[in-house]
């Protein structure tokens, strides 16, 4: 169950971070506009990269045990710039979302989209697949991690799908996406001490 947790947590942080994927996820959900079809394609796609990355780095482990601490510097220095970039979005600030624009959208073009900005984004591959896969590898109970990590994916894209369109009246103001990038930013330097500590 510790296990578990700790996969759920760490991975939530990460996914938590608002880049083009999710805000994606946002305005088709303010919209409300084929968010199942979206969040399922997100959800399972994160679920495909997370198991590649606990047995794949399972693997590369076995042949180089050491590859475990490269990572785990590569991983920390990611997560401290990740959170720097976040600062730095906060304190320059935003225009909002725009949601004037209220022409419908078809639904194969959005679950293109949706496809393109999990796989064509290289984040993607450091988080899910180098660190998650660095941790599972790190973790006494890697398969409860990585399920952990998995069912953190599937809440988080759900919740955050159909839960955006509540956030309709906030998420226009400029000021929530610094107040939000500046929590994403804390969330990843505190990652990133944990495991640097660890």
């Amino acid at each position: 169950m510790s296990a578990m947790l700790t996969g759920f947590s760490l991975s939530l942080s990460l996914i938590i971070g608002l880049g083009a994927q999710n805000a994606f996820i946002l305005r088709q959900g303010m919209r409300r506009e084929h968010v199942l079809p979206v969040v399922l394609v997100c959800a399972i796609s994160d679920a495909i990269l997370l198991i590649a990355g606990a047995v794949g780095f399972g693997l590369l482990v076995k042949q180089s045990p050491n590859i475990v601490e490269i990572f785990r510097y590569v991983g920390v220095g990611f997560l401290i710039v990740y959170g720097s970039m976040k600062f730095h979005s906060a304190w320059q600030g935003s225009d909002g979302m725009d949601l004037s624009e209220k022409t419908p959208t078809l639904l194969l073009p959005t679950v293109l989209t949706a496809i393109a900005l999990t796989w064509l984004n290289p984040h993607v591959y450091l988080e899910t697949v180098m660190l998650m896969g660095s941790l599972a590898s790190q973790s006494e109970d890697k398969l409860s991690f990585t399920i952990g990590a998995i069912m953190s994916s599937f809440f988080f894209f759900f919740s955050f799908g159909y839960g955006a369109r509540l956030l309709t009246p906030l998420f226009v103001k400029p000021i929530s996406w610094r107040y939000l990038d500046f929590g994403v930013g804390v969330l990843m330097w505190i990652i990133a001490a944990k495991v640097w500590f660890h």
